[in-house]
């Protein structure tokens, strides 16, 4: 058993890690195999994110007066958090695809941004594209209309090029 110490030190140390996060998923892992719990950690460790097993009452102590605090309290049953400082999109789609292959994980909410989040919007996170491609599509949108204007200019150009070098082929241009 941890001694007293010990235990505030945790509690000390989760407060720090929430109150600097917005995007927490809390799950469960009933009747996980330590080889599955390795494997978990190696996967959100992949994602950029933390992963901790944590005790409902001092998740809900470290909680108090951050934004997680709605999502943390009122746990039940074992409970283990995963939370990342950077990219929520890529830990939910980390922990959706091992979810799918191990049933002992399960979701129980999250806090994504800030705001608190239900299973169906975990999912539904998980299913969004990656950061890179979405700035890459914004970026495409961004750009399209000046391609489309300086396309359209060059045409103009381009069409006056042909009608006189067509209108020089004829003979049209008689002094």
């Amino acid at each position: 058993m941890k001694k007293k110490d010990e235990k505030k030190k945790d509690l000390e140390a989760l407060r720090a890690d929430l109150e600097k996060t917005k995007n927490v998923f809390i799950t469960g892992f009933e009747k996980m195999k330590v080889s599955q719990d390795y494997e978990l950690r190696k996967t959100v460790r992949g994602a950029g994110g933390h992963y901790q097993v944590v005790k409902n009452n001092i998740a809900a102590k470290a909680s108090e007066g951050t934004a997680s605090e709605k999502a943390l309290s009122d746990l039940r049953g074992m409970t283990s958090i995963a939370y990342t400082f950077d990219d929520p999109v890529a830990l939910a789609k980390a922990l959706t695809a091992y979810a799918k292959t191990n049933p002992a994980f399960t979701f129980k909410a999250g806090l994504v941004e800030g705001r608190v989040v239900d299973v169906k919007s975990i999912a539904d996170l998980a299913a969004m594209p990656p950061k890179e491609q979405i700035f890459a599509k914004l970026l495409y949108l961004i750009n399209a209309p000046a391609q489309r204007l300086v396309s359209a200019m060059n045409g103009v150009g381009r069409n006056l090029a042909v009608v006189v070098d067509q209108a020089v082929k004829e003979n049209k241009f008689q002094a």
